[in-house]
């Protein structure tokens, strides 16, 4: 049985969220492969995870026997956490931009899944396992547009993804996604129902390639 972590992070509900909406098809596409499959699911914005404090930080770097009460309570929440990305087979991650860069939710889940030593070293332990994000942006940062020096999503994204945690790292980026509420960037409208297209088959495609990978 395969296992898919799959975490949202978007203020918004359901469609309004494009994010959401993506990671919904991937994840429909995925359950379609493995109906007898587990889906761990969490929703960062209506369920946030606790920021990481000094007590749970130090609590990484104390030996078990030497821990305080407050730091055993608090290491025990970043374990879970820890443990549900080392038992997926997949992970799946709804990424939007917030202020050129990812949710506050979003920072604080990686903060407490990054232990050194654990997963992150020299042989992080969860090294390998595939991950798609899903990073949606209201305009468009890509390389030549004029604002390709504030994306800040992908770059972190994959120094912590790929390069800290070892992850198997794919982006899918629906982008513009303020257009059709903007009425100073009608123009690009055609431009974002093109990139929406393409985020949605990308996720479809995407979650099947996964699901043949992992069951071959």
């Amino acid at each position: 049985m395969v296992t898919l972590l799959h975490i949202d992070s978007s203020v918004l509900p359901g469609e309004a969220s494009s994010s959401r909406s993506v990671t919904a098809a991937f994840r429909e596409a995925w359950e379609e492969q493995h109906p007898e499959g587990a889906v761990i699911y969490r929703d960062l914005a209506a369920n946030p995870v606790p920021h990481i404090t000094a007590t749970a930080w130090t609590a990484g770097f104390t030996a078990p026997s030497e821990r305080t009460p407050e730091q055993s309570a608090a290491f025990a929440e970043r374990v879970k956490l820890i443990e549900e990305l080392e038992q997926a087979d997949a992970v799946l991650i709804g990424a939007p931009m917030h202020n050129f860069s990812i949710p506050s939710t979003l920072k604080a889940w990686l903060d407490n899944v990054l232990l050194l030593g654990r997963t992150a070293g020299e042989t992080p332990s969860a090294q390998g396992t595939p991950v798609v994000v899903v990073a949606s942006r209201g305009g468009s940062y890509a390389p030549g547009t004029p604002r390709e020096g504030y994306e800040f999503v992908q770059n972190y994204l994959e120094a912590v993804l790929k390069g800290t945690l070892g992850l198997d790292l794919d982006f899918i980026v629906p982008e513009l996604t303020m257009a059709p509420r903007n009425p100073a960037m009608s123009e690009l409208v055609p431009l974002y129902e093109a990139s929406r297209e393409r985020a949605f088959e990308g996720a479809t495609a995407k979650a099947k390639e996964l699901a043949e990978r992992l069951a071959a």
